[in-house]
């Protein structure tokens, strides 16, 4: 089974402990995630209100472009936050919950 379709990649963000993010760092990662949204790559994004850090899942060729994007995030490039970038296949009913 061709799983491209199905595959989108998380990336994981960490606050770093010790390290403010001014308002000025917080526009350019949403601009950063506006960007994604125009360019058809942003499928969701958000903080946890449970855990210090955030997720934002995304379409990408593979793995490398994935974490590419991850960081080009101002929040990693400039700091304030670590990331880590996870492949997740979607199971749905157009994929039989990817049984085929």
């Amino acid at each position: 089974m061709d799983t491209t379709d199905n595959r989108r990649f998380v990336i994981l963000l960490e606050k770093v402990a010790g390290r403010a993010v001014p308002k000025e760092a917080i526009a350019r990662h949403v601009e950063h995630l506006r960007r994604l949204d125009r360019d058809g790559r942003l499928e969701l994004a958000g903080p946890f209100t449970d855990y210090p850090g955030g997720m934002v899942i995304v379409r990408a060729a593979d793995e490398a472009e994935a974490r590419r994007i991850a960081e080009e995030d101002p929040f990693v490039r400039e700091g304030f936050r670590t990331c880590s970038v996870r492949t997740w296949l979607l199971a749905r009913a157009e994929n039989d919950y990817l049984l085929g």
